[in-house]
């Protein structure tokens, strides 16, 4: 097979580079061809932005920097290796196989897109194979294509904004984390070339890697991190590694492990490339339209007398999925009888730590523009800084956390799980363990959101299908752990398959595990600087207890009357110090008869990813008390007023806090109505300047283009004058008038002229001729 082809889906295909750029770009364009050799065996799509009512000489003025041949593309035309294609001004692009299709846009937007549309076709068509290229250019048009081409293994690289005269383009998406290569247009080209014609021919298999190497950088991956990436689907595994070993242009995976023990860094990004977070608003928009049209309602009409729902959205990225929830939940309640009375907290969780933070800023850029409707960005968005920040109606509804799913203790009692797209990744042992664990968590006839190539596999007496072309199932049947005292840490087993023998024995260790937690270990929580909860611990009921009003997961809001106030600094001194704080003899519920409890709080330094978290563990303690008919101590009583005074001052003090919390509410709310009607006028100009924008960068390009004849012209002038004045002619240029448009040096022997007689009559010239 000619290493000038790639192999996807039985078929040879050209490898094909997709160049994207606006204002800036035919400068970039020339910079980078210059350097192309001259038979790469890759195809090159270029798609720049042109003004639609101007003919483009672009092919033209590139095959003069090249010797590949320079096509302009038609409606179809077909992909060979060594040509560069061009796209003409006014359409649009796409790819089938080897064949490019170019259309007409209905609307003017896309025409400000096509970069992204290009790169999305691309990344579609050649998956792994894809390679796109991000110049110089205005505006953030390629970045959603980028982030299309990086979620699918290809590769992505964009010019150092330093070099491009136009740097918003390319800054934007490396800002975006979806570059793989910074570097000049120079630069760029040799790498392109050489990834591309390396990039594997179709999926690449496990086999191309040996599993014992693969197994060994699952180990580095478990040691650096603390995430187990062994339950990953083999391929998987391989095309992410794979495609690590081609960027960095080593030999083979051998050679690869090495460059991992020695480059620390490349673990993360490895890590968080394992981690795949390929999200959108609202993917798959029929699934949430029939969620909202249909299965809310249904959801809503079974508590008539309202209520708040609980959801979970397990590897929610960076959050998209979780807000489109939630403005789905706000859309379908608008419709209900009694809106007022219901309400949806979310649980957001994921393992990468830097996704959830993402995800809680709800800042998001300008091209969410193309997944959100314009009526939805209007209601639950507000312009920020060109972008789109979520509104508070929706922001206040989600509770963003890292979490394993694999390891971690699910959330109970939900009325929705939207697992969509992660089951994919996984093999179908672990998939077996989630399943159940979801049905677990769901109330009697909760809803289970599932990708669109996802199924419950054997579980159909769990699950019944609620639309099954949407993947949305209902909970069904009893829950198969349901024990009295089932702690929440405990998974739902694993069934038994014939063979699988290892894992029943981790089954039982999971289950001896649990019996231990349940019967001899103290309950505990884990919590933050701030005192929120991030994990529960055995039966912690009888010590905490969820406050009234909006959902808060903290200690301080939890703690029952009696540790309430004790608690109060003790986390943040825990995390000051390395010996724990133990308070001993706290009564639960502030009564004399109540139980009597010892708290001892451990700020944590190791494992490293429990640095700068506190550990509270509630000890029973058995109640002796005093023998009937007598009194306590002096020292007992003096301590029970000083222990009532203190409690009465921290009162006041939480009071004259609530106070200032309730004004400073109402300032805020103030700002926000001042900010609302600054919004209309900021989107206003938003829009103006989108518009604004688009005919700037197509004015640039036509200049660009207009320049470039200049110069050609320039030359040939230039060339020309040379010549005549070489041959020693006399030689006088006329209009149809007869004036001097301009002479040779030679002509100057028979005519009078100078440089300032251009524009004159020639009979008004003395001359030294000598005819009738």
């Amino acid at each position: 097979m000619s290493n000038d082809l790639q192999r996807h889906g039985g078929v040879d295909l050209c490898p094909v580079v997709g160049l994207g750029c606006s204002a800036g770009g035919l400068e970039a364009l020339e910079a980078f061809f210059a350097q192309v050799p001259a038979a790469p065996g890759v195809a090159f799509v270029v798609v720049q932005h042109l003004d639609p009512t101007q003919p483009s000489a672009l092919a033209s003025l590139l095959q003069a920097t090249t010797t590949l041949s320079v096509v302009a593309i038609g409606a179809e035309t077909r992909i060979e290796p060594n040509h560069v294609y061009v796209l003409p001004p006014g359409k649009t692009l796409s790819i089938d196989g080897d064949t490019l299709l170019s259309s007409t846009p209905a609307e003017s937007v896309e025409l400000r897109r096509t970069i992204d549309s290009f790169f999305r076709s691309l990344a579609d068509a050649r998956h792994e194979g894809a390679v796109a290229v991000l110049l110089s250019g205005m505006g953030f048009d390629g970045l959603a294509g980028a982030r299309a081409v990086k979620d699918v293994a290809g590769l992505v690289l964009a010019q150092d904004p330093a070099t491009a005269r136009e740097p918003s383009m390319p800054r934007t998406a490396i800002e975006a984390e979806v570059i793989d290569v910074v570097g000049a247009p120079a630069l760029l080209a040799a790498r392109a070339v050489s990834v591309a014609r390396r990039l594997p021919r179709g999926a690449f298999d496990i086999e191309d890697a040996a599993s014992e190497e693969v197994d060994a950088i699952v180990a580095l991956l478990r040691e650096r991190t603390g995430a187990d990436f062994s339950l990953y689907k083999p391929s998987t595994l391989a095309r992410r590694i794979h495609r690590r070993v081609t960027l960095h242009q080593l030999p083979d995976v051998s050679a690869y492990i090495a460059w991992l023990q020695s480059n620390p860094h490349e673990i993360s990004l490895l890590f968080k490339e394992l981690l795949i977070g390929v999200t959108s608003f609202f993917r798959d928009a029929p699934v949430w339209d029939h969620l909202r049209d249909v299965v809310l309602p249904e959801l809503l009409a079974r508590y008539p007398q309202g209520r708040t729902f609980r959801a979970w959205v397990p590897a929610c990225s960076t959050g998209e999925e979780a807000y489109s929830l939630a403005m789905v939940f706000r859309e379908a309640v608008a419709r209900a009888r009694n809106p007022d009375h219901f309400s949806m907290q979310i649980y957001a969780t994921d393992l990468d730590a830097d996704a959830i933070a993402r995800a809680r800023r709800g800042v998001f850029r300008p091209e969410v523009a193309a997944d959100v409707s314009p009526e939805r960005l209007a209601r639950f968005f507000i312009v920020d800084d060109g972008g789109y920040r979520v509104g508070r109606e929706v922001r206040d509804m989600v509770v963003f956390a890292p979490q394993n799913i694999v390891s971690d203790p699910p959330f109970t009692r939900l009325d929705i799980v939207s697992c969509r797209n992660l089951l994919i990744y996984f093999q179908p042992e672990l998939q077996r363990r989630l399943l159940p664990l979801f049905h677990y968590a769901l109330n009697p006839g909760g809803i289970l959101l599932l990708g669109s190539a996802e199924t419950i596999g054997p579980f159909n007496q769990l699950f019944t299908a609620e639309d099954g072309k949407g993947r949305i199932f209902r909970r069904v049947g009893q829950d198969p752990t349901s024990t009295p005292g089932l702690s929440q840490r405990r998974l739902p087993a694993v069934p038994f398959v014939e063979g699988a023998n290892q894992r029943r024995v981790d089954e039982l260790g999971t289950l001896v595990d649990d019996v231990i937690a349940r019967q001899f270990t103290p309950a505990a929580v884990l919590v933050n600087a701030d005192g929120d909860i991030l994990y529960f611990s055995g039966r912690t009921g009888r010590f905490l207890e969820p406050a009234a009003g909006k959902v808060n997961v903290n200690l301080h809001a939890m703690a029952r009357e009696g540790l309430r106030e004790a608690l109060v600094g003790v986390v943040s001194r825990a995390l000051r110090q390395a010996e724990p704080i133990r308070i001993d003899g706290l009564r639960v519920g502030g009564q004399s008869d109540g139980p009597l409890v010892n708290v001892i709080v451990q700020g944590l330094e190791t494992p490293l990813p429990l640095r700068g978290r506190a550990l509270v563990v509630f000890e029973d303690v058995v109640d002796t008390g005093a023998a009937p008919g007598t009194s306590a101590s002096p020292v007992a009583d003096a301590v029970t007023a000083e222990l009532l005074q203190t409690r009465e001052a921290l009162r006041m003090t939480r009071e004259e806090m609530q106070g200032s919390l309730e004004d400073l509410k109402s300032a805020n709310e103030e700002l926000q109505s001042t900010n609302e009607e600054l919004q209309s006028t900021n989107e206003e100009l938003t829009t103006s300047k989108e518009e604004m924008q688009a005919l700037n960068e197509e004015l640039q390009t036509v200049n660009a283009e207009l320049q470039s004849k200049v110069d050609d012209l320039t030359w040939e002038r230039n060339d020309m004058t040379n010549l005549l004045n070489s041959v020693e002619v006399a030689t006088v240029f006329l209009d149809n008038d007869m004036k001097v448009r301009r002479f040779t040096t030679h002509a100057t022997r028979l005519f009078k002229l100078i440089p300032g007689d251009v524009g004159r009559p020639l009979s008004d010239i003395v001359n030294d001729l000598d005819y009738p």
